[in-house]
């Protein structure tokens, strides 16, 4: 996957409390001011595993750590997905990096004995997080944009075909997936939680930096979520994320 590191952190402590959807803020470098937040990708033992674009200073500086380097990480943060006792088919959607969190959600239902399908969408063929690399015991679709791998298209336009047959969805994925997502009704008012890929400073709560409207009120995306009931979210209000 060019321009996609994968990186593997001894963190006992994050790692044994770690649910799916959190995630952890990075300290990159001395010259950044900010952490950087990113989703927990998979957590084996004592160390978990993130999976992120190259897109700023610090995720380069990051990209360039070398074994056994020490990094300031904290976590994990936020609210996660919550799979429910009454949730036996799970279907997982997955748009561009949206992939991350989700393998973490499906190895955790595997391991339960959850049947669980998902949906992946990539601009091409080499954005595809590799077969090798899912959890075993899932079915996978794969949907891109060219057609060069899997369906042409998007995760939104196969979406429908597979909504019957879960009890509860499952989505990361950039804003334009959901609002198309609520635009053409495309869940059936099948339950569904998001997790929202937003700007943060804090990651804590503190400076209300990533707020968005909800019919709950305005409730932070650090804090409250990243993980939202998708009804919850008042979309027409939204601004881009």
């Amino acid at each position: 996957m060019p321009g996609v590191s994968l990186m593997w952190i001894e963190a006992p402590d994050i790692a044994a409390s770690a649910k799916p959807g959190q995630f952890i803020m990075i300290q990159c470098g001395d010259d950044t001011l900010l952490r950087r937040p990113i989703s927990i990708h998979r957590i084996d033992g004592s160390k978990l595993a993130v999976l992120y674009a190259k897109l700023g200073r610090g995720t380069l500086w990051l990209s360039k750590q070398k074994e056994n380097a020490l990094i300031d990480v904290l976590g994990p943060l936020g609210n996660g997905y919550v799979i429910g006792d009454d949730t036996e088919n799970l279907l997982l959607v997955a748009g561009g990096m949206g992939i991350a969190p989700l393998m973490f959600l499906a190895e955790t239902a595997t391991a339960i004995g959850k049947n669980v399908k998902l949906l992946m969408g990539a601009q091409k063929a080499e954005m595809v997080l590799p077969g090798s690399m899912l959890p075993t015991g899932i079915q996978c679709m794969v949907t891109t944009d060219d057609g060069s791998m899997g369906i042409k298209g998007r995760t939104t336009d196969i979406l429908p075909d597979y909504i019957g047959e879960a009890d509860r969805i499952f989505a990361c994925g950039p804003a334009p997936m959901y609002r198309t997502m609520h635009k053409y009704n495309l869940l059936q008012n099948k339950p569904c939680q998001i997790s929202l890929e937003i700007r943060m400073a804090c990651g804590m709560g503190v400076c209300y930096g990533c707020a968005i409207k909800t019919k709950q009120g305005l409730k932070q995306v650090c804090h409250d979520g990243p993980v939202f009931d998708f009804d919850d979210v008042i979309w027409d209000e939204l601004v881009d994320i």
